[in-house]
This record gives C-alpha cells, sequence and structure tokens, in this order.
C-alpha cells in the first residue's frame, strides 16, 4: 500500500509556493493596507464629551447697585480723559455657548471709543467689551482722587 508525504507541519505544503497576485486589481497601497489596522473607535466622539464635561465654568455674579454707580462713575471719568488715550485694564464676564457659567477675561489696553449706541467699549486693537457685561475698570497713572 501506497502512503503519501504527510506533511510535518499544518501549512508545509504551501509555505515556499510564492503570493498568489491578481492579473486584474492592482496591488493596495501601504498607505491603504496600513489603514486596515489602525484604531478603531467604537464611541466616536466620546472623548469630546469626556473634554467638554469637565471644562470649568465659573457663575455670573451680581454687582450690587454701589458697584454699579462706581463703574459708571469710573466710565465717565475715562469719557472725559478719552482725548489722553488713557490705557485702562477692563474686567468683564463671558458667559459660556454651551454651558451654564462663563469666564472672566480681563483686556487691557487703550480704549478709542465709548459707544452709547451698542453699549459697548472700543479699543484700538479692535476689541470690543459690552458695558452691561464688565465688573472691574482701572485706568493705569489715574490720579488717586479719580479712580
Amino acid at each position: 500500500m501506497y502512503v503519501p508525504h504527510l506533511p510535518t507541519h499544518a501549512y508545509d505544503d504551501i509555505i515556499d509556493l510564492p503570493r498568489p497576485v491578481s492579473r486584474t486589481h492592482k496591488p493596495m497601497s501601504m498607505h491603504n493596507r496600513a489603514a486596515q489596522f489602525s484604531p478603531f473607535s467604537a464611541l466616536t466622539g466620546y472623548e469630546a464629551v469626556i473634554e467638554e464635561t469637565g471644562r470649568l465654568t465659573e457663575p455670573e455674579v451680581e454687582l450690587d447697585e454701589q458697584h454699579k454707580a462706581d463703574l459708571n462713575d469710573r466710565l465717565q471719568m475715562i469719557l472725559h480723559l478719552l482725548s489722553s488715550r488713557p490705557p485702562i485694564t477692563v474686567t468683564w464676564f463671558c458667559p459660556d455657548e454651551r454651558k451654564s457659567g462663563g469666564a472672566y477675561l480681563t483686556h487691557t489696553g487703550i480704549l478709542h471709543k465709548i459707544d452709547p449706541y451698542t453699549h459697548q467699549l472700543r479699543f484700538e486693537d479692535g476689541t470690543r467689551i459690552s458695558i452691561d457685561t464688565i465688573t472691574e475698570i482701572e485706568m493705569e497713572d489715574a490720579p488717586s482722587d479719580i479712580l
């Protein structure tokens, strides 16, 4: 009886054969081949949601009437000194577009104009700040009796 030569390992019969090459399809580029093995994210956008949830915001503090009156007095004084182009520092509340609360921002610059129609401070660098959101105004080199 004839006994064929049995391979000693499972793939001994094909291990030395050349790799098959298709005559109809072009070989895949290395870039596309590598893309097959890129990580898969089943929860697309999950990391962005976690990051957004972890982002902190501050609640807006309601100013009392005395503080509002002081801010108004400072604005009036700055309006009188506007021609001397005083550098001022303004702190205001900027509400967050996605979450409740927001952030207190500070800007220092040379004031160009106080616009009574839009209720904005306009600085020479193009920054615009709504007067209604201002919480603090400081002016450098101001006489102590003014501010």
